[in-house]
């Protein structure tokens, strides 16, 4: 089963593709798709509620699982630079690596600073680059909700809108 002539704009400027996925790379897609919008990071983000450490873990782990999909999907969804798999490592490394490369050392010092005693939700909101990071991981944010739509169309499930 292939899909016609698929094109779709990718995210975090990563340009756009026309293409054709294989029933791997569907169920590929599928899978890191539901990863994908389960998560924190790809949920609004609830300034009273969220954390940016939560965040920031629910980033990490898409690495792991990112690569645990395309591993356990095989060669077939890495069959050049327009396949799904190439995206999925474009979108890890040049789309999501540069937020958290930034952002884990920066909270990671401020949370070392906690007093004893001080929740640690209270303590980030008092950094006084939280608000510079929660408007950076919004951004971040839509681009994880068009890499969702890639996804979604790659899948060949249409706009779940979730």
């Amino acid at each position: 089963m292939k899909l016609k002539s698929l094109s779709v704009s990718l995210p975090f400027n990563l340009g756009s593709l026309s293409f054709e996925a294989n029933e791997v790379e569907q169920r590929a897609a599928w899978k890191l798709y539901v990863e994908l919008v389960t998560r924190v990071a790809a949920q609004p983000f609830m300034i009273e509620h969220g954390s940016l450490r939560g965040a920031l873990s629910s980033l990490h782990s898409l690495f792991a699982r990112t690569r645990e999909i395309l591993r356990d999907a095989g060669p077939d969804v890495a069959h050049g630079p327009g396949s799904f798999g190439a995206i999925a490592i474009r979108v890890l490394t040049q789309g999501i690596a540069p937020f958290t490369t930034e952002w884990h050392p920066a909270l990671a010092e401020h949370e070392a600073t906690r007093p004893e005693g001080v929740h640690p939700r209270a303590h980030e909101h008092s950094w006084p680059r939280y608000g510079e990071m929660v408007r950076e991981f919004v951004s971040l944010q839509l681009e994880i909700r068009d890499y969702l739509r890639v996804l979604a169309a790659i899948a060949d499930i249409g706009d779940l809108d979730l």
